[in-house]
C-alpha cells in the first residue's frame, strides 16, 4: 500500500464530513427536520454532533502527512506558512459570516449590516484556532508532549465547569468568557439570545481532537499496514467511545460547550470511521461509492464555502414576496412531505455544491491555502 492510498483514505473522510455538514446545515424547513439531522438541544448526542469534530480530526490528520515537509524547511518558513493559514483561514470564517454585508427586512428592503453586529467566531475560525495552536506545539515539542496537554487541557476543563457550579446554555463560563472578550453582539444569536457554540474557552478542547487526528494519521502511516494496526485502531476507538460515555456521568456530552465527555466520544468514533475507511479502500481495494466523497475532500474548504455563501443569498433575494429559501423549498419540496421534503432539499444542495467540486476536480483545479 502506498502513501497516496493513506490520503485517499483521508480525502474519503473529509468528503463524507463535508457531505453531511452540508446536509444538516441546509436543511428546507427546521421545524420538520429528521431528529438525527439536528444537533442535541443541550447534553446528548446525535449524529449531526460527529460532523465538526471530525472535521477538527481530519485537520490533525492531514498535519501528520506534513510535517516530515516542515522539517526540511527553515523555522521562518514553517512559521509565515502556519500563521498565513490560520489568519486567512480566520477571515475567510469571519467574512462568511458577515457576508453579503448587508441585511433586508421583512419587505425585502436592504439595511446596513455593520461590524458591530458582526459575529466574531464560528467553524472557519474554529478550525483556524485549533490549526494554529496545534501546528505550534506540533513543531516545537515532541509528539509526547501534545498527550500530556491533551489530558490537561480536558481535565482542567472539567475542574473549570466543576468550580463554576450549575450551568446551562445561559449561564456557563464559555458564554461569561465570551461577554467579557467580545460583547454580546458580536456572539452568534441564533438560540435567540447570545451564546456561541464556537466560543474561545471551549476552542481549546478543541485541540484535542485535532491532537488525536494527526495521531491516528501517524500511526496509519507507521503501523497501519497490516490487520492487527487496523484492530487497534478500532481496539482504540472503543475505548474512547467508551470513556466518553462513562465521563458523560460526570460531565455530560455537550457539542455547545464542546466538553471533555464529548471529545473522547468523538475522538473514538472518528478513529473508528477513518479505520474502517482505511480498511475497505486499503485492504479490501474498493473503489465503488469512493469517488463521490472524494469530489468533496479534494477541495473542502472551497466547496464549504461555497455551501455557506449561496444560503444568505438566498435569504436575502426574493421570489414572488418570498424569500428564494423559501420559496424553492415550498413549491418544489413540500410536495415530498414535510420531513422527507426537508431532507430532500437539503440533499439536492448538496449535490449541487458537489457539482461545482465534480467541475474543479475533472479541471484538476485543487484550491488549497
Amino acid at each position: 500500500m502506498q502513501l497516496s492510498n493513506r490520503s485517499l483514505a483521508l480525502d474519503v473522510f473529509r468528503g463524507m464530513t463535508v457531505c453531511f455538514m452540508i446536509i444538516v446545515n441546509t436543511s428546507g424547513n427546521w421545524g420538520t427536520t429528521f431528529a438525527p439531522l439536528l444537533h442535541a438541544q443541550w447534553n446528548g448526542f446525535t449524529p449531526t454532533d460527529l460532523v465538526f469534530p471530525a472535521f477538527l480530526f481530519a485537520v490533525g490528520n492531514s498535519m501528520s502527512f506534513v510535517m516530515d515537509k516542515w522539517k526540511k524547511m527553515s523555522q521562518p518558513q514553517v512559521l509565515t506558512k502556519i500563521f498565513k493559514r490560520t489568519f486567512i483561514i480566520f477571515l475567510l470564517g469571519y467574512l462568511m459570516y458577515w457576508f453579503p454585508f448587508y441585511n433586508v427586512d421583512a419587505d425585502f428592503n436592504i439595511k446596513s449590516f455593520p461590524f458591530v453586529e458582526t459575529r466574531f467566531l464560528g467553524v472557519l475560525q474554529r478550525i483556524a484556532l485549533c490549526y494554529g495552536m496545534a501546528s505550534l506545539v506540533l513543531y516545537y515539542f515532541k509528539p509526547k508532549f501534545s498527550l500530556y496537554l491533551s489530558a490537561f487541557i480536558l481535565l482542567a476543563y472539567w475542574f473549570i465547569f466543576i468550580g463554576y457550579g450549575p450551568y446551562d446554555m445561559q449561564h456557563n463560563p464559555v458564554l461569561d468568557l465570551d461577554l467579557q472578550l467580545f460583547g454580546e453582539s458580536h456572539l452568534y444569536h441564533g438560540e435567540g439570545f447570545a451564546f456561541d457554540p464556537e466560543g474561545f474557552l471551549s476552542t481549546f478542547p478543541g485541540l484535542v481532537n485535532v491532537f488525536a487526528g494527526y495521531f491516528a494519521g501517524k500511526f496509519i502511516q507507521e503501523k497501519g499496514r497490516n490487520y492487527e494496526g487496523i484492530a487497534q485502531l478500532l481496539l482504540v476507538g472503543f475505548i474512547l467511545i467508551a470513556g466518553g460515555f462513562l465521563w458523560n456521568y460526570g460531565f455530560a456530552i455537550n457539542k455547545k460547550l464542546w466538553t471533555s465527555s464529548y471529545v473522547l466520544l468523538t475522538i473514538g468514533l472518528s478513529i473508528s470511521i477513518l479505520a474502517l475507511i482505511v480498511y475497505y479502500t486499503d485492504f479490501l481495494q474498493q473503489k465503488k461509492g469512493i469517488y463521490f466523497f472524494e469530489v468533496f475532500g479534494k477541495n473542502t474548504l472551497a466547496i464549504y464555502l461555497l455551501s455557506e455563501l449561496i444560503v444568505p443569498l438566498m435569504w436575502r433575494i426574493p421570489i414572488a414576496g418570498q424569500a428564494s429559501y423559501t420559496w424553492i423549498y415550498e413549491n418544489l419540496f413540500t410536495p415530498f412531505g414535510a420531513y422527507f421534503g426537508a431532507f430532500l432539499f437539503s440533499f439536492v444542495y448538496m449535490l449541487l455544491c458537489w457539482s461545482v467540486g465534480y467541475i474543479l476536480d475533472r479541471k484538476k483545479i485543487y484550491i488549497k491555502i
